[in-house]
């Protein structure tokens, strides 16, 4: 029979598609609309409380997201993930990937989901995303496809994995648990999995093919060419490569390395090849030759300093000025490392000044000139001294080197917070805190770089998301929807009825939480088959499937909202490549259902 809804169940609903429609127009900030509706909740609430609570109540649900245990544990996983980039734990598995799509970028991006699909089934959706979320973003700054076409992609992945077993998410088993509760017997680990298997082999060219090209290239292309700096790079004494030709290894090179002067015959231990390329590139060609452009000495004595002070190892861009004195002095000659203990990488010549004087290339040290810049590495304060007393100017771009001493640390504690929580010792919220905790301790992230690995996005999106979820179960917005929908299945076949159950909880997940969908969905389920005379388990299935089809907006999961801000992503993003994928997934889902329990 149908029943007028609550004044606050109107109004609950009303708040929500407001939400989502301001969301989709993007003519305000996220933050913005986050910010509105957390205060439309606690002044509507704080006039018109809910039945039986009073206005300090409604207050307290409407900012309850800022103190959720969902948030802190976002924020922990974000601190964590901030961890591995910051210490180059990440770096072998990422230039694995690396060669992968250098050798073929849709492969590459083929055999990624794949390992997301794979990992996620056995472990939890979160953990898995955290992972994986540091390497793409490297390896979009590598050159590979940009991370705004690759983590929606990699993301939906991990939810359909985590779709496959019972144990693949905290969702499943709250909807088995549920299940259990009503009287239907309880499901293995694998029970559904072939199910989502076919319906993964029919999302996954959606997911490879078509939903990058929905996305687009969030890079921010530099205005001019890239500097390439000259230097002298000393093959160490335990190179593997000692004894090989030039030109076996230049395949193993980035693309923008140049030799200058290529030596003829083996590599020799302490030989000096004189080369130029970017600073990432020369980066890559020390770590790939195990060689040093600067003196070993200098670069001893910056990292005992780095370790006695506990500071980060800072590289700066240095323009040298007309009153400097350096001037027409070599590198070896100048005396900088004496002087102020710091070491010089590299020297970019402007094409002007090449142009004017062609560089030799006779071995020749060269000569710095009015205009070039200088690649240095150091402290801060040794290299404000530096630039101070030599007349040098401080150019963009400065960046802190990784600290790889605690890479394996940092590691380390990110497999112990993820084993934990996925075998349940103890919760995602609990296991992740403990882990920030401990890289904040440890040294692996430093207190006062939290601000970078945090999204101020996020962090008031997650606080609106868990207000409008708890006002939409609080109001009785959900359970009147699930009622008004169970008055019209009795006319549906039996696959539309499963189809309309899935989608009424994708509703729910999407713009709720995945807890709310199952707590409501679960019962009304079982409600529909016993009043339709259908098996239950399907319908069942149908709501815990329905619970993972969260990839249309990002408030519906917790790994949404840590892809958000890397991924450079509007609400539209999510609204544009999810919608299509819940609608194949359904309607994939829905016909298996029918098949496999003969409906």
């Amino acid at each position: 029979m149908f029943t007028i809804p609550s004044f606050h169940a109107i109004a609950a609903i009303a708040v929500t598609i407001a939400m989502f429609v301001a969301f989709a127009r993007g003519r305000m900030s996220t933050e913005i609309v986050s910010l509105l509706t957390i205060a439309v909740i606690a002044v509507g609430l704080y006039f018109f409380p809910l039945e039986g609570t009073g206005p300090t109540d409604g207050l307290a649900l409407a900012f309850s997201g800022f103190g959720h245990y969902a948030l802190i544990t976002i924020c922990a996983l974000m601190i964590m993930g901030r961890g591995l980039v910051v210490t180059g734990a990440l770096d072998p598995a990422a230039r694995f990937l690396e060669r992968v799509f250098k050798f073929n970028l849709q492969l590459g991006l083929l055999v990624s989901l794949l390992l997301a699909f794979a990992l996620s089934m056995m472990v939890n959706d979160t953990p898995v995303l955290v992972l994986l979320l540091p390497i793409f973003v490297s390896l979009a700054a590598r050159g590979a496809l940009p991370a705004s076409k690759t983590l929606i992609p990699l993301n939906a992945a991990v939810l359909i994995g985590g779709m496959a077993t019972t144990i693949g998410t905290s969702t499943n088993l709250l909807v088995a648990s549920i299940a259990v509760d009503l009287g239907m017997p309880p499901m293995s680990v694998f029970h559904f999995t072939p199910i989502v298997l076919v319906a993964a082999m029919v999302a996954l060219p959606y997911l490879w093919l078509v939903m990058p090209r929905l996305l687009g290239d969030n890079r921010v292309e530099a205005d001019g060419e890239k500097r390439r700096f000259h230097t002298r790079l000393r093959i160490g004494e335990n190179s593997p490569l000692t004894g090989k030709e030039l030109s076996t290894i230049l395949a193993r090179l980035p693309d923008d390395i140049e030799f200058l002067d290529a030596p003829a015959g083996p590599l020799e231990p302490q030989q000096r090849l004189r080369i130029s390329g970017t600073h990432e590139g020369l980066e890559e060609a020390m770590r790939t030759l195990q060689g040093e452009v600067a003196p070993s000495w200098v670069l001893d004595r910056i990292k005992r300093n780095s370790a006695s002070k506990r500071e980060d190892i800072t590289v700066m861009e240095m323009a040298v000025t007309m009153d400097s004195r350096l001037l027409s002095r070599t590198l070896p000659t100048s005396g900088i490392a004496d002087l102020y203990g710091v070491a010089v990488l590299g020297i970019h010549r402007p094409k002007q000044l090449l142009g004017d004087k062609p560089q030799k290339t006779n071995g020749d040290d060269l000569r710095i000139a009015e205009g070039d810049v200088l690649l240095v590495m150091g402290l801060q304060e040794d290299l404000q001294e530096f630039a101070r007393s030599d007349s040098l100017l401080i150019l963009d771009g400065a960046r802190e080197l990784p600290r790889r001493s605690k890479a394996l640390l940092s590691a380390g504690i990110m497999v112990g917070s993820i084993g934990t929580a996925s075998v349940g010792l103890f919760p995602i919220a609990i296991s992740a805190l403990a882990g920030a905790i401990l890289m904040f301790v440890t040294g692996c992230v430093k207190f006062d770089r939290v601000g970078r690995a945090l999204s101020a996005k996020v962090i008031v999106l997650v606080a609106a998301s868990i207000a409008v979820g708890k006002i939409i179960l609080d109001s009785g917005a959900a359970a009147w929807l699930g009622e008004m929908m169970s008055i019209g299945l009795q006319f549906l076949p039996p696959a539309m009825v499963l189809a309309s159950i899935m989608l009424f909880v994708t509703v729910l997940t999407n713009f709720a939480s995945n807890a709310t969908a199952a707590t409501v969905g679960t019962p009304i389920a079982f409600n529909i088959a016993t009043q339709l005379g259908l098996p239950a388990e399907p319908l069942i299935l149908a709501v815990l499937f329905g619970c993972n089809l969260c990839y249309a907006t990002p408030i519906a999961y917790q790994t949404n909202m840590l892809i958000m801000a890397e991924g450079s992503y509007e609400f539209k993003d999510y609204i544009r490549t999810g919608v299509p994928l819940v609608l194949l997934m359904t309607t994939t889902l829905s016909v298996l259902l029918v098949i496999t329990y003969g409906m």
